[in-house]
């Protein structure tokens, strides 16, 4: 990637942190750290073993796509340095966490920094590939968290119907990703983009100018999926897994002031708080969703309603963590465009 474009990347990414960071209450976020001590550690140290778990689905989604044909003269999967994609993955979510859409910055930051290595349709469609199996997995996530809450839970009248619309959002959702599998998204998601004002211009002018391209990387999604079922299915575990142990953040957390709590409990906080969030996603770091989402998820198990600020805040101060991490990884990375070429 050329300097200039990643010191972009930086300083957009540092703004925007810089903004976020204004919004805490520093006596209160030192109080939390000193009440969590030692746990606030392992949270640390989950965060990266799960980034090892994303890196790992979007590697292997890489080098699917070895045989593939390109028309870049460098093209081998094989040489793509893990650790190298480790940063990248780190880097890319902490754009993404600190950017309105969730998208915006991290998905264009991965293929540019990619780009050099396998020729730019295929790191567009890996990281489009990528992306659809991060977010699919998050919508068997809530499937799997919705049954779990029909099995342990006592269900209200109002319980039942936020169940039974979150059902029916996850299946369409579901729907969505396996159409978009079998056809590709690259040109839909343009086409779409047409269709918004403020966009729509550029939407419709890009279309033009890269229709071609478009087909090609939408051609390449499609035969991922198709002809290497086992390297899908094991991307949408890797990534259903992350969701999952992810949890260990909150019990972790809530150890500290409820040593009663279960593992159940934190993925059904979990599930509710991510899926309000997510409903939220043009807010930067989903300032105000999150907490929301906690709160209201903790008090609908029953569990204090101070107990789900503290998670909250404690998750935000994490989240802060690696979007500064992520960002000097990008200022510092000093990785020419063919450096991992060689290992």
């Amino acid at each position: 990637m050329k300097k200039k474009y990643q010191n972009g990347f930086f300083i957009f990414g540092l703004v925007l942190l810089g903004i976020m960071v204004t919004q805490l209450d520093f006596a209160e976020v030192w109080r939390g750290l000193k009440h969590t001590g030692y746990w606030f550690f392992a949270v640390l140290a989950l965060w990266m073993a799960l980034y090892v778990l994303n890196t790992s689905a979007w590697h292997i989604i890489i080098k699917a796509g070895q045989g593939q044909e390109t028309a870049h003269p460098t093209t081998n999967n094989s040489r793509i340095n893990f650790w190298w994609l480790y940063k990248v993955t780190v880097s890319g979510f902490a754009l993404n966490y600190a950017t309105p859409g969730g998208l915006m910055g991290g998905e264009p930051y991965r293929i540019m920094s990619l780009a050099p290595k396998i020729g730019t349709e295929r790191a567009s469609s890996s990281v489009i590939l990528y992306a659809m199996t991060h977010i699919f997995s998050h919508f068997w996530f809530w499937l799997v968290s919705i049954v779990l809450f029909f099995i342990t839970q006592p269900l209200t009248f109002g319980h039942l119907t936020i169940v039974l619309a979150s059902l029916v959002f996850c299946f369409l959702g579901l729907w969505f990703f396996m159409i978009g599998y079998r056809k590709g998204l690259a040109f839909r998601a343009m086409r779409l983009l047409s269709h918004i004002p403020f966009v729509k211009r550029w939407a419709l002018s890009f279309i033009e100018r890269n229709k071609q391209q478009l087909d090609t990387v939408d051609q390449q999604i499609s035969a991922l999926h198709k002809q290497n079922r086992t390297t899908f299915v094991t991307a949408v575990l890797l990534e259903l897994s992350c969701r999952i142990i992810s949890a260990l953040e909150i019990y972790f957390i809530l150890l500290v002031i409820m040593p009663d709590v279960n593992y159940i409990q934190c993925i059904l906080i979990l599930a509710f708080t991510s899926l309000f969030a997510n409903l939220l996603f043009f807010i930067p770091l989903q300032l105000g969703g999150r907490e929301g989402g906690f709160l209201m998820s903790a008090s609908g198990l029953g569990i204090a309603s101070s107990s789900g600020i503290f998670v909250a805040l404690i998750v935000r101060v994490r989240e802060l963590i690696f979007t500064g991490l992520g960002l000097l990884l990008i200022k510092f990375d000093r990785s020419t465009p063919n450096a991992d070429l060689q290992k």
